[in-house]
């Protein structure tokens, strides 16, 4: 990593003094975080604040106005009741006054000791990370540590490989002397403008700080009005000291959610008030039976959550059938006994013993009982040990789950489905396919028009390598290649992926990028895959030496990456896109056999325009 160009001691201006060490953050992870979390929505250029909307495409100085440049910052300052909208205002702000290709926000979260980070380009496109404290070489650790301004010649620092590597700017932000957010922006002309930058971290620092004060003086933070159960902030508070607890005892806990079906219906034909007596109801029916020592809380919207102490799956399952038999024996007037609810549980430390991985599993579960429905007119109890993971429902609730958690915690589906591929127990061969095989149609299913697509290649992959006469043993390896030859795609941005029109240069080098991603995040982690490595880096390979990520050329292509690579041109010929339907079995073969012997190996290309017929068509 490159050292920083230059370094500016923020004690020069008073507006931004800054302590010397990282001190504890004043901002909970339920006030700042949280909005920050949301960051992103809404993002429009014209909604700018007096602001000329001058979109710049080339790396050439820009005149600043600095009298629009100031009266810019009065106005959002002026308007600055919302954390997500003032932070999304300084974005549009930046990106048009000073032709920042992106700029991002980090906040200190002390329960994961890290910087929690999300980051904004000009297409409105987020990337949430995380930045370990204990990375000290990382610039915005730096940052945060000595209270300097950090201005640099790279992005390199951030991590993130489809990002544009540009020259940015980290600035420390401090909150009554201390330091707890960090402000990024790339800028091609940043030494220029460094006084700017100064204004923007001072002003952020105070928006930040009265945001603060007006939340906590606004909030009921202990107790939920309607239910009169614990609120959503206490009850994770709550669970929080119950697992440490439970890790310094040894002992379990388990966290039941309980969903209220049908409350839609219930509100349209019934009326609000009529919904909100049903909750009313459940939360007190399930407070009155649970035992002294746990906990119930109101979750949101119609769920309820219980923390069971020093309670195993099993036992909590029994809790789980105890309570629910106790709330379909409550009567409502117009609507009869509530007998329509999903549960599902998750267990510290047998399923996780991450605070926020538990209550995904628990969600996940909650979704799974909903879509097994009811036996003898009983509601589905269900664990997280009750399902396999990569079952399709369990998948798809994890999905629903994900979708919605990623603006809260800052990751999203494809990372979370990584680290859960990651830690898998993988038992046999079988076992192993068929994760994979729920990896890459989970990281299809993406896009429409790219669904199935790894499942197809791979069997054009496994056809065409029979067809030659390979052993079966590496048949297997490149039916599994050819399953895993596009999950590098997780690390590429939707829009690009998605993009009905041509690419520009820009957006092909980041899908460029796709193979290497996926050696990285997928493959080098797993000691059983580490023999796929050669398929999934080089099937975008040209016979000719002009394909990536290596210009590799005719026979220093692996033979199993050259046999994907002509799988893979074939089914994305015959498929439909955004931009055309796709082709007939012959016009798909008539241009791999014009392009055999320079981008494809033309041995294969023949063998597999005499099987394409025998093939499935179309998906």
């Amino acid at each position: 990593m490159q050292k920083s160009k230059n370094i500016i001691d923020s004690n020069k201006d008073k507006s931004l003094s800054q302590t010397k060490n990282i001190v504890s953050n004043p901002i909970d992870k339920s006030g700042l975080v949280a909005k920050i979390n949301v960051l992103g929505s809404g993002i429009n250029s014209a909604k700018m604040p007096h602001s000329i909307i001058n979109h710049h495409t080339d790396k050439s100085y820009v005149t600043v106005d600095y009298a629009g440049f100031i009266k810019d910052i009065n106005d959002i300052v002026k308007n600055s009741a919302d954390i997500k909208d003032t932070v999304n205002a300084f974005h549009n702000m930046l990106v048009n006054r000073l032709n920042c290709t992106y700029t991002a926000l980090g906040v200190i979260n002390e329960q994961s000791n890290t910087i929690d980070v999300k980051l904004l380009d000009k297409n409105s496109t987020v990337y949430s990370y995380k930045v370990f404290m204990n990375d000290k070489d990382n610039e915005i650790i730096k940052a945060l540590e000595t209270g300097q301004i950090q201005v640099l010649n790279n992005s390199e620092y951030l991590k993130i490989p489809s990002l544009i590597n540009a020259p940015s700017v980290v600035i420390p932000i401090s909150i009554q002397g201390k330091n707890v957010c960090v402000a990024v922006a790339s800028d091609y002309n940043v030494n220029n403008h460094i006084n700017l930058y100064q204004l923007v971290g001072a002003n952020l620092g105070l928006i930040v700080q009265n945001s603060e004060l007006y939340r906590k003086v606004s909030q009921n933070s202990y107790m939920d009005a309607l239910t009169n159960l614990y609120s959503y902030r206490r009850f994770h508070e709550l669970l929080s000291q119950e697992l440490k607890q439970a890790e310094a005892s040894k002992t379990k806990v388990s966290v039941l959610i309980f969903d209220i079906n049908d409350m839609g219906q219930i509100n349209r034909e019934y009326g609000h008030s009529k919904g909100d007596e049903v909750i009313r109801v459940v939360a007190g029916k399930i407070n009155e039976n649970i035992k002294k020592q746990d906990i119930a809380a109101r979750y949101g919207g119609d769920k309820i959550s219980v923390i069971l102490r020093n309670m195993n799956a099993e036992e909590a399952k029994y809790m789980a059938e105890y309570l629910t038999y106790s709330i379909s024996c409550c009567l409502i007037d117009d609507i009869g006994p509530v007998n329509k609810v999903s549960v599902g549980i998750a267990t510290y430390p047998d399923d996780s013993m991450d605070k926020e991985k538990l209550l995904i599993l628990a969600e996940q579960a909650v979704l799974v009982s909903k879509t097994k429905g009811y036996t003898n007119g009983r509601s589905t109890i269900v664990s997280t040990q009750d399902y396999d993971f990569w079952d399709d429902t369990a998948l798809n609730s994890f999905a629903v789950v994900m979708a919605k958690r990623h603006s809260q915690l800052g990751i999203n589906f494809e990372e979370a489905l990584v680290e859960q591929f990651q830690n898998e127990n993988i038992l046999s061969q079988n076992h192993l396919i068929e994760v994979v095989t729920s990896l890459a149609s989970a990281i299809d299913a993406k896009d429409e028009y790219t669904k199935d697509h790894s499942s197809s290649v791979s069997r054009y992959s496994v056809a065409l390598a029979r067809a030659i006469n390979l052993p079966e043993k590496e048949i297997e390896r490149i039916k599994l290649g050819a399953l895993l030859h596009d999950i590098g795609k997780i690390g590429i941005p939707e829009y690009v992926l998605t993009k009905p029109a041509k690419l520009t240069d820009e957006e092909f080098k980041v899908i460029q990028q796709h193979p290497t991603i996926g050696v990285q995040k997928i493959l080098e982690p797993n000691p059983l895959l580490h023999d796929l490595i050669p398929i999934v880096k080089y099937h975008h390979e040209q016979w000719n030496g002009k394909g990536y990520p290596c210009g590799l050329k005719g026979d220093d292509i692996p033979l199993a990456a050259r046999i994907v690579a002509v799988a893979d041109t074939y089914h994305a010929l015959i498929s439909d896109r955004p931009y055309r339907k796709g082709l007939s079995v012959e016009k798909a073969c008539a241009i791999l056999e014009e392009g055999a012997g320079i981008q494809w190996d033309k041995e294969l290309v023949r063998q597999f325009i005499s099987i394409a017929p025998s093939l499935a068509t179309k998906i």
